[in-house]
Order: structure tokens, then C-alpha cells, then sequence
């Protein structure tokens, strides 16, 4: 199963992002699925999760200026990040919320920069 996630670029502070990852298989509809990211110079972090019933929860930098959502017919898992920060520059995947893990795929890069 591969990730494939996309969306990333250059945005100023208080711009907006919308990321996908989609998959070739049905494998988000049937697990809780989650976005991860990874600041320079630090290790991954988790962003947002969501449920296979839709249920959310948010890291505390996150909640209130990201949104996770999820299209199951596309399999594909969306993270929409509003008044974006330049401490969120990162590379940001998804993957499942537990292991054992999908293969990583390269993650898309977000920049927040004036």
C-alpha cells in the first residue's frame, strides 16, 4: 500500500493549506487514520487523528486552526490547516494511527515564510 500525500507548499503566516492522502486500497476507511509531521531538525510528531466513525482529536498546536476529514469513497484522508504559523514548516504525512505502519512515502513540505 502506498501514501501519497500532496498539498504542500509556500504560504505566507495566516495563509492556508489543504493536504490529501490518498491510498490505493480501502485501508483508511477501515482504520482510525492519522497526520504526522516533522519540523526541521525534530523527530515526528502527530498532527490530527481521525476515527473510522469521524471522530477527531487535535494536538494542542493544531486544534482550532486545522481540520482532519476524511472522503472513504476516495480513499483519501485531508487535513485543511488555516491561520498557518511558521512553526508548522514541516513535512507532513498521514499514516495510520497505530502500528503496525504503512511505508512513510515522502511526505509533503510546508513552508510558512513571509
Amino acid at each position: 500500500v502506498q501514501l501519497q500525500a500532496s498539498g504542500g507548499g509556500l504560504v505566507q503566516p495566516g495563509g492556508s493549506l489543504r493536504l490529501s492522502c490518498a491510498t490505493s486500497t480501502d485501508i483508511f476507511s477501515r482504520n482510525s487514520v492519522a497526520w504526522y509531521r516533522r519540523p526541521p531538525g525534530n523527530v515526528r510528531q502527530w498532527v490530527a487523528r481521525i476515527s473510522t466513525t469521524g471522530g477527531t482529536m487535535y494536538n494542542d498546536y493544531a486544534r482550532a486552526r486545522f481540520t482532519i476529514f476524511r472522503d472513504n469513497a476516495k480513499n483519501t484522508v485531508y487535513l485543511q490547516m488555516d491561520n498557518l504559523k511558521p512553526e508548522d514548516t514541516a513535512v507532513y504525512y498521514c499514516n495510520l494511527v497505530s502500528g503496525p505502519f504503512l511505508p512513510w512515502g515522502q511526505g509533503t513540505l510546508v513552508t510558512v515564510s513571509s
